[in-house]
This record gives C-alpha cells, structure tokens and sequence, in this order.
C-alpha cells in the first residue's frame, strides 16, 4: 500500500486561511487501511479546522464539507464528486500525491491540496507501523534476493552483499534498522539456495525508473496456447 502521513495542523491551517467553503476529501483505500486520510480521519480534520475556522474567522459563510471516495487515484471514483464538489472553493485531500493530481486533473476548476505528506509503498505489522519495502523500481530483483528488496531496506542501496558496516545484524545508519544482507543471507539460506547468494547481481537498469513513469495495459493480450 501507499503510506502517508498527516501535515502539521498549522501547516493545513495556512493552506486554507483564504477559503471558506472547504471539502475535506478522503481516500478509502490506501489511506484508509493505514490510518492516515480514511473516514474517520477525515471526521477528525474536518471538526478541527472547524473549529479552528470559528475561532479565527468567526464567519457566519463557512462551510467545511466531509466526503470519503474508494480512491482518488481513479477516473470513476472521482467522477463521483464532480457535482458535489462544485460548491467548495478548495478540495483537501486526505489521499496521497497521486490522488492529489488525479483530482486536479479531472476537476480542473477547482483548487485542489494536499493535506498529507506521501512517505512509501509499504507494508504494516500487527501493530500498525509501517514500513517501506518497494521502491517502485521497475526493475524488481526480488527473485535474486530471496523475496528481500536491498534497493530499499538498505540505506544504500547495496546489490552485492553488506558494506563493512554491519554489525550484529544491524545496519550502521541505525541500530534499529536490520542489515538487508543479513536478513537475505538468512533467508537464502532457509531455502536452501545459498550458493545463488555468490552471484553477481548487475548494475540495475535506472532507465527503467524513467520520471514520469507509465504502464500501458494492453487491450488484446497475448494468448497461451496449451497442446
């Protein structure tokens, strides 16, 4: 999933301070499944700069909206808001940046912001942390790497084995942080595939990262033929 975090509240306030018709805007997907811009994170926001609108503005005009959408990184979802949204000044969004420019795009008449800062794509344990495993590539390595992507969970990035940093399992940028090669050479060896760990991974392709990125689904694919 795409995990973000809420802006400072200040920092949302000042976004804001020229509109009155506001509609915070969540996503239910993403956002919602790491509890950052789902419904009831957009009931919070929405009271508090509520709130925040009468105490500072004392405004008889303000309108401060709450609406949650399957996800605002699609066409049809969007569409859905076209009308209501129309009757604000501004959409905050509570998705990540793509959901901000999707948003932007298909209702162009309207201010869009962010109200989260986009941080990964990532995975949660039990207790809701996250923590960021793909770095969206496009170029995976992860069948060389026993399932572990030392692209990300390394700080630097290391292709080949550890640097001389590593100590204990840990990685030297923190203690807290496993060393991607460690928990690789483990799992390596759980499979049972120890010797693949002594080849040489190349030089990734970057041309495959190219900014902005696009994937195009083919309308007819190819059929497999069984004989």
């Amino acid at each position: 999933m795409v995990v973000a975090e809420i802006k400072p509240f200040t920092e949302i306030s000042n976004m804001l301070k020229p509109y009155k018709r506001i509609l915070v805007l969540g996503c239910g997907t993403c956002m919602a499944v790491c509890l950052s811009g789902g419904k009831r994170q957009v009931e919070l926001l929405a009271s508090a700069i509520r709130m925040a609108k009468k105490i500072n503005e004392n405004s008889d005009d303000i309108l401060i909206g709450e609406r949650t959408i399957g996800r605002q990184c699609e066409p049809k979802f969007v569409d859905q808001i076209k009308d209501e949204s129309s009757q604000y000044e501004v959409i905050l969004s509570m998705g990540c940046g793509a959901g901000v420019q999707e948003l932007t795009e298909r209702l162009n008449s309207i201010v869009v912001l962010p109200a989260m800062n986009t941080k990964f794509i990532g995975v949660a344990d039990s207790e809701g942390n996250f923590f960021e495993m793909c770095a969206a590539c496009g170029d995976c390595i992860l069948s060389l790497t026993g399932g572990i992507c030392p692209v990300t969970r390394c700080p630097k990035g290391l292709l080949n084995g550890p640097c001389g940093g590593t100590k204990n399992g840990k990685c030297e940028v923190s203690s807290d942080i496993p060393c991607a090669w460690v928990l690789i050479y483990e799992r390596m060896k759980q499979l049972g595939k120890l010797d693949e760990i002594k080849k040489t991974i190349g030089p990734k392709d970057w041309g495959k990262d190219q900014k902005p990125d696009k994937y195009i689904l083919k309308e007819k694919s190819e059929t497999v033929t069984v004989k």
